[in-house]
């Protein structure tokens, strides 16, 4: 599996062993902002989908704590693109999908490195060779 998706009950599949329901994801309907005639001013177009972090029960403590300092209390998404409610709502859904996924990636620690010490050496004859071209340049010394 590679990434987050939306099954077909609606609930959000983020990663093994993380899917979350669709009853905690709440839903809101309205009509599309933006010019476009009767259409869009009559018809519920747009979704608006949000999840709430603290009150959601398939998190683990440690999911729940790096959600919130990542993304907050609540995650929202929303859809306009399309004319269909069906579509905004599912393009919606897959969004909040990758926001979670996101927010729930963890940064691998970074462990610093030393140089080998050919690295060094070779550092240090660079310099070498360096000095010996602007020594060359200098006038020679009058004895």
């Amino acid at each position: 599996m590679s990434g987050p998706r939306v099954n077909a009950d609606g609930s959000l599949f983020i990663r093994s062993k993380l899917v979350i329901p669709f009853s905690e994801i709440d839903l809101r309907v309205t009509t599309s902002g933006g010019p476009g005639g009767q259409h869009a001013n009559r018809s519920l177009t747009r979704v608006v989908v949000s999840f709430h972090v603290n009150t959601s029960e398939v998190l683990s403590e440690s999911d729940r704590a790096l959600l919130l300092e990542k993304a907050g209390t609540v995650i929202r998404s929303s859809a306009s693109r399309y004319r269909s409610q069906a579509q905004n709502k599912s393009a919606a859904l897959e969004q909040l999908a990758v926001k979670i996924a996101t927010g729930l990636t963890r940064q691998a620690p970074r462990r610093p490195t030393k140089p080998t010490k050919s690295s060094k050496v070779r550092r240090v004859d660079e310099k070498k060779a360096r000095s010996r071209v602007k020594e060359n340049r200098r006038r020679p010394a009058t004895d």
